[in-house]
């Protein structure tokens, strides 16, 4: 694939328009309108100077990638994400200003493992960009880490499960630094020019990160082999990173919703197996956590499913606040200096 920058698709349109004036402009006036043409063009470019500098348009299907690209990329990169911290990535809608954004994309980042499979192919077909209708313009995160809760079998009698393994690659800072060091090369493969710009962000990224993980360690030291029941295995890849113990979770099956008599049977799981706490991720219904802390006393804490990316945020803001969350729920409330990458 021969990828041409978002600075040259925008100058390319320009010199476009220059030349079919240009041509239908007769004599004296060809050259008149030339000029005057000329130095329009050139106040133009000099009042889009963000255009011309991203090289790269980069669609992620979520938050967190594009958190991550931008810690990567900077401003050679114009990022939009599909999603938000609020939403289900497993339903999104088809809209128009979705395919329109995939129509400008040189690469796609997402989770992968099918998290998006209800909507990506369709957008993709709708879209009809042949930069990212191949591996060379889409990056899956899923493919670069050890996936988890990896089935041995798939059928309807179990519920929503993901052949391929747990796609929440992310809430593991360990992933996430695998995941860094593969959309670093990808990035520098499709834009040589800056290949070395994106490997200094990287290197930047990585010592940062792996500095805000050993303070993460120490601070959630605490939280190992604590007790929890989930709303579903969204957390898993941080659980086993910290050493927490999923005891249950609030759906009987993935994607199906607990009954009235199943929420019973899980107060006699949480007294039997001393569970600690209730987590369930903030963009799902928090009924039936609420209903299980309203008969057991146990604390219920709502996570970030991701960076707020939109606001501004970063995964190392993102995760500071997770572990703040956590150990403040289990008494001990020093929260950490936040060091977020600039």
């Amino acid at each position: 694939m021969v990828h041409i920058p978002s600075s040259m698709k925008t100058t390319g349109l320009i010199t476009a328009l220059i030349n079919t004036s240009l041509t239908s402009a007769p004599g004296v006036l060809r050259r008149f309108s030339g000029r005057l043409l000329v130095l329009g063009v050139v106040s133009l470019l000099a009042c889009l100077p963000t255009v011309s500098q991203a090289s790269l348009n980069i669609f992620a299907c979520e938050p967190e990638w594009a958190a991550l690209a931008r810690e990567l990329g900077g401003d050679r990169l114009e990022i939009y994400s599909a999603t938000t911290a609020l939403q289900d990535p497993h339903h999104v809608q088809a809209r128009p200003s979705l395919i329109a954004k995939m129509r400008q994309a040189d690469l796609i980042v997402c989770s992968g493992a099918e998290l998006e499979i209800g909507w990506l192919p369709l957008l993709l077909r709708k879209a009809g960009n042949s930069d990212v209708a191949s591996a060379d313009g889409r990056f899956f995160a899923a493919e670069h880490v050890t996936m988890l809760d990896v089935p041995e079998r798939v059928d309807r009698s179990m519920g929503d499960v993901h052949e391929q393994g747990n796609p929440h690659v992310h809430t593991s800072p360990e992933n996430i630094l695998l995941i860094a060091r593969a959309l670093t090369e990808k990035l520098a493969s499709l834009d040589k020019d800056n290949s070395a710009y994106y490997q200094q962000r990287h290197d930047q990224f990585r010592d940062q990160w792996r500095g805000a993980m050993q303070r993460w360690q120490d601070k959630a030291s605490s939280l190992k082999g604590l007790r929890v029941i989930t709303h579903h295995r969204f957390w898993s890849y941080m659980n086993q990173w910290l050493g927490i113990e999923l005891v249950a979770t609030l759906e009987p099956l993935p994607g199906v919703k607990p009954s009235s008599s199943y929420l019973a049977r899980l107060i006699k799981t949480a007294e039997e197996k001393q569970v600690q706490m209730i987590m369930h991720v903030s963009y799902v219904n928090e009924k039936p956590a609420t209903w299980l802390s309203g008969r057991t006393g146990l604390p219920v804490v709502a996570l970030p499913a991701s960076a707020d990316f939109q606001a501004g945020e970063s995964l190392l803001q993102w995760f500071d606040g997770i572990v703040n969350k956590l150990v403040s729920v289990t008494g001990n409330d020093q929260l950490i200096q936040d060091q977020a990458i600039k």
